[in-house]
């Protein structure tokens, strides 16, 4: 897998999300779950994360509330299923526009080193085809694509220091 992001369908109700960093999975570990590291790639270009919380705790809850320069904002949160640093998270995730219910998605995420490259993986499980499929058309590749560019910024600038 290279360095830009795979996004594919898989079976009825999950995205896959696949994308290479030079840097040990410890620090893209660490660029997920430490705020003052989320702050600085979350989210797509010309968007600003202005409020992140991260209780890292099995039952422990994220949220994080992003503003677009046209000022529009987004909720994303969660709660921790399972941690294992500096390998694995698992989260139940939702956005707060979204009905709880049916927007709510079962995310596991993967790191995977070789040589001082990682590979991430991130399984988004939907309870529906109809809310994976809206997700996908919401432009949500672009985004991820634009935060997974700024967190590759970060962690290789952390690596090098």
């Amino acid at each position: 897998m290279g360095r830009t992001l795979s996004v594919v369908k898989s079976g009825d109700l999950e995205i896959v999300m696949t994308r290479s960093f030079d840097a040990p999975k410890a620090l893209v570990f660490d660029a997920w779950t430490k705020p003052e590291l989320v702050r600085r790639w979350f989210g797509p270009r010309g968007c600003e994360v202005v409020e992140c919380e991260i209780d890292l705790r099995v039952g422990g809850r994220w949220r994080y509330r992003l503003r677009h320069d046209g000022g529009m904002e987004m909720v994303l949160q969660g709660v921790y299923q399972e941690i294992s640093r500096p390998e694995r998270l698992v989260s139940l995730e939702t956005n707060e526009d979204c009905d709880a219910s049916e927007g709510q998605a079962l995310a596991t995420l993967t790191l995977v080193e070789h040589g001082g490259v990682t590979t991430l993986t991130q399984v988004l499980r939907y309870g529906s085809e109809r809310i994976r499929d809206a997700v996908l058309e919401s432009g949500m590749e672009r985004g991820v694509g634009e935060g997974f560019d700024k967190l590759a910024e970060v962690v290789a600038v952390s690596a090098r220091a």
